[in-house]
């Protein structure tokens, strides 16, 4: 049997919270003043920051159907080489091979 993801135990544990934090975000995704491309390159530059390459790769695909490019999705990861390199060795390959596996 697969392991549970995490969104699984939270949607089963606490539904409520789960619905109210993506209603949150969804929030800012729409509201904040950015294109739906913008939004998610900058949102894997922060999620790269912080090493999480499974948020990098899922968001990827979003923005790859928003318009991003490879480039750009590169260069999202890129720009948190500012803050050191942790991010970029965490989280560049799985940018890359999420980019080259998701749909147009």
């Amino acid at each position: 049997m697969a392991e549970a993801s995490f969104f699984d135990v939270w949607g089963k544990e606490s539904p409520e919270t789960m619905k109210a934090f993506f209603d949150y975000a969804g929030v800012l995704q729409t509201k904040g003043g950015l294109d739906e491309k913008t939004f998610q390159l900058i949102y894997i530059a922060l999620q790269a920051q912080l090493g999480n390459a499974g948020s990098v790769a899922g968001h990827t695909g979003f923005a790859k159907k928003a318009g991003a490019t490879r480039e750009e999705v590169i260069g999202a990861v890129l720009t948190t080489l500012m803050l050191g390199i942790n991010g970029v060795a965490a989280c560049l390959p799985a940018a890359v091979q999420a980019y080259d596996n998701s749909p147009d």
